[in-house]
């Protein structure tokens, strides 16, 4: 949650979709009945591509950037679609993902460039991402959409502009991410393979990537949500399937003269920030807290928390049942109760009841309010307005109806959790960064892990990190990544 970006209302072209009838597929050659042109793409995309950096952040290490979208510019160059308007970033997010929206622009995690483990990976990250984009993949997933807005949030679920329901359904944890059909995604491995060798990085990055995935669908202590396992499922079986394509490429071409470059993609990571920005606030257990706002509170147990630029956002698990806090720019009044019924009001919601109070000694309004019924679903807030160092911070819970009596007492511990973090707390927030340690003879992923690693991540983290089995132990001599404070 960052202090410096105001919230605004997410737009997408919303006349886009305007009848462009049937098209050749750039990939296939097949003609194909497809609801954009490429030049509506291309403007969906540099509008999303705003959002998105304005949403998420981009992560700042320019040399960092600049050697993900050289490599980028290069493989889009050699692949179905060249004359797209191609832009390749890293967006400031802890997740393990990498996603494109239509009109070529790539976006890969800060997360996910920390368990790649050469350069190769990258290139096969990379490329199935323009595979994705070039085979028109986004395009088609978007029409399946039905227009639905490519917002990378909930949206101000205590907004004006977000209405009764708020597409709770449809978002999951507030990300709505583009997502495809199986054979999409296959295709998206096999085009990035090509991709990668066309361009001459070694293929295999592609599998070793899916490998890596994979692992981490099995079990690790992962940070951040949504992530590629959401959006880019079964990796596990797409291991096997891009085999072919693999022995393909390998008749064709010397794999052993193609690209790797481990060193050169380990030595950028050196100092990578792993996990939260203490910039934007930090994730620790159940804590959210956020050093430069100077302000901590407390997430129900379990809760998955996704922080952004504009909010931070929890969801218990599996259901449509949220807590979130926000930033209210630029109040037109100071006085609580009335910002409160307003904007409330503004939203779609009645009030229910509340009145005002004090939060750990800060003034605040708290009420519940009630949203008009939208179909099947009746949304109730509990939410509190709290004045705290000359900002208004919104803290509420929101459920459907029938589930809330059930979560309330969540929303109220949650509300009651907020207060004001020292000056001394504040400065002990660092944030983990990747480093290197060389494996000695008889260390294990466990001992590397409490030791080198200062016990931040678990062991078997740290084994998928770097591109290992959790069952199988570093060698004497490798170079490995570790995560260690400051």
């Amino acid at each position: 949650m960052s202090s410096v970006r105001p919230h605004r209302p997410f737009s997408v072209l919303a006349l886009l979709l305007v009848l462009a009838g049937c098209a050749r597929n750039p990939v296939t050659g097949d003609r194909e009945f497809v609801m954009m042109s490429e030049a509506q793409e291309i403007a969906m995309g540099r509008e999303s591509d705003v959002e998105i950096r304005r949403q998420m952040g981009l992560y700042e290490d320019d040399t960092l950037q600049q050697y993900v979208e050289e490599i980028g510019l290069e493989m889009a160059a050699r692949s179905h679609r060249p004359e797209l308007p191609w832009s390749f970033a890293i967006v400031d997010s802890p997740a393990v993902n990498a996603f494109a929206v239509p009109g070529g622009f790539i976006y890969l995690t800060r997360g996910i460039m920390a368990y790649l483990g050469d350069e190769a990976d990258l290139a096969g990250v990379i490329g199935h991402e323009i595979g994705h984009v070039t085979a028109r993949h986004t395009v088609q997933a978007y029409t399946r959409a039905s227009g639905a807005q490519l917002g990378l949030l909930v949206g101000s679920i205590f907004s004006p502009v977000a209405r009764a329901a708020g597409g709770l359904a449809e978002s999951g944890l507030g990300v709505l991410f583009l997502r495809y059909g199986r054979d999409a995604e296959l295709q998206a491995d096999r085009l990035g393979a090509e991709y990668a060798a066309n361009a001459g990085w070694d293929p295999t990055g592609v599998q070793d990537m899916l490998s890596t995935l994979s692992r981490i669908s099995e079990g690790s202590d992962r940070r951040g949500v949504p992530g590629w396992l959401a959006t880019h499922p079964e990796a596990g079986d797409r291991v096997e399937r891009v085999g072919p394509t693999l022995s393909e490429l390998s008749t064709q071409l010397d794999l052993a003269a193609l690209r790797v470059n481990r060193q050169g993609y380990l030595d950028r990571l050196d100092g990578m920030v792993y996990g939260d920005n203490p910039d934007q606030g930090v994730v620790r257990g159940r804590d959210f807290l956020h050093p430069e706002l100077r302000f901590a509170l407390r997430f129900p147990e379990g809760w998955e928390v996704l922080n952004t630029e504009t909010q931070v956002v929890a969801q218990r698990p599996g259901e449509d049942v949220y807590v979130l806090l926000q930033l209210v720019t630029d109040p037109n009044t100071r006085d609580l109760e009335a910002l409160a019924v307003d904007s409330m009001r503004s939203g779609g919601y009645r009030q229910d009841s509340g009145g005002e109070t004090t939060v750990n000694g800060l003034d605040a309004f708290i009420g519940t309010f009630t949203a008009a019924r939208d179909n099947d679903v009746q949304p109730r807030a509990r939410v509190a307005y709290i004045d705290y160092q000359r900002s208004v911070y919104v803290l509420g819970g929101l459920a459907d109806v029938r589930a809330y009596d059930e979560v309330e007492p969540a929303f109220n511990e949650t509300i009651r959790s907020f207060r004001s973090l020292s000056a001394a707390e504040a400065e002990e927030i660092r944030p983990n960064r990747i480093r290197f340690y060389t494996v000695a003879d008889g260390d294990t992923w466990q001992s590397i892990a409490q030791d080198a690693g200062q016990g931040i991540v678990a062991s078997n983290t740290l084994a998928i990190m770097n591109g290992f089995p959790v069952n199988e132990q570093p060698r004497a001599g490798d170079r490995v990544k570790v995560v260690v404070e400051g």
